[in-house]
C-alpha cells in the first residue's frame, strides 16, 4: 500500500489517501455483485442506489471490518482520534443522469454536522476522470459544517439555489457559489478517508456509464466511521 496525507482549505482539512487499498478490487466487488440488483435509496440525497451491508451479509459484513482495522492506524493518525466504531457501511451505484438531478444533488454537501463522523471510499470500478472534489462555499467560506454554522448555510443556499440554472447537472470544478480547494482521483482500490462535515461532491465525467449493474456502473463501498 502507498499513501498520502492530504490537506485541503483554510481549514487545512485532512483526507488520507490510501492506494492499492484491499490488493484486489474485484474480489471486493464480487461481494457487491452478489448482492445486486440494490434496491433505491429512501430519504437519501445519493443520485443513485445503494445496498447497506448487514451483518447477515457474511462475507460483505467481513470486509467492511477488514478495512476498518486496516485503516485504523492512518485514522488515528491523521485526525488524532483513540478510536472508532463502524457506523454503517454499504455499496453504491451512481445512476442518475445529469438532467435528473434533484438540485440539492447539483451542488456540493456533507455528511453530518458532528466532528468526530468519517467517511471512507473506496473506489472499486469507477471511470477514468471521475473522483471526489472538495469545497468552500464562498458566501460564508464554510469548508467543514457544524452544529453552529449549519443553519446559516442552510439557509444562504436556498437563497442561492434560486439563481442556479436547471440544466446545472453534476458539480464540476469552481462556481459563482463554490471554490473547489481540492480533489482526488478515483482510481480502483482506492481508499479515501475525510470528515463527513467537509464539503464534497462526486467529479462524474460527461458520457459516465450510469447502469444500475455493479459490473457496468460506477461502483463504490462506503463507510461512515463515529470516533471516539
Amino acid at each position: 500500500m502507498k499513501h498520502q496525507l492530504l490537506r485541503f482549505g483554510h481549514s487545512q482539512s485532512p483526507v488520507v489517501v490510501i492506494d492499492a487499498f484491499s490488493g484486489n478490487s474485484e474480489a471486493v466487488a464480487a461481494l457487491a455483485d452478489a448482492l445486486a440488483p440494490f434496491p433505491p435509496i429512501k430519504g437519501h440525497y445519493f443520485p443513485g442506489i445503494r445496498r447497506i451491508v448487514t451483518e447477515a451479509d457474511t462475507q460483505a459484513y467481513a470486509y467492511l471490518h477488514e478495512a476498518c482495522r486496516v485503516a485504523a492506524p492512518f485514522i488515528g493518525g491523521a485526525f488524532e482520534i483513540s478510536g472508532f466504531e463502524l457506523a454503517e457501511g454499504s455499496f453504491s451505484i451512481v445512476t442518475a443522469k445529469p438532467d435528473a438531478l434533484m438540485p440539492i444533488q447539483r451542488v456540493p454537501h456533507y455528511d453530518s454536522p458532528e466532528q468526530n463522523i468519517f467517511a471512507m471510499l473506496h473506489y472499486l470500478r469507477v471511470p477514468g476522470g471521475s473522483g471526489t472534489a472538495f469545497y468552500r462555499h464562498r458566501a460564508t467560506a464554510i469548508e467543514r459544517v457544524t452544529r453552529a454554522n449549519a443553519d446559516r448555510l442552510a439557509r444562504i443556499t436556498k437563497v442561492e439555489g434560486m439563481k442556479r440554472t436547471e440544466d446545472s447537472g453534476y458539480m464540476h470544478g469552481s462556481d459563482d457559489f463554490y471554490e473547489q480547494i481540492g480533489a482526488v482521483e478515483a482510481v480502483p482500490d482506492r481508499m479515501i478517508i475525510y470528515h463527513g462535515s467537509l464539503l464534497h461532491s462526486g467529479i462524474i465525467p460527461s458520457g459516465m456509464n450510469f447502469s444500475a449493474d455493479p459490473r457496468q456502473g460506477r461502483l463504490t463501498a462506503n463507510l461512515f466511521l463515529r470516533g471516539r
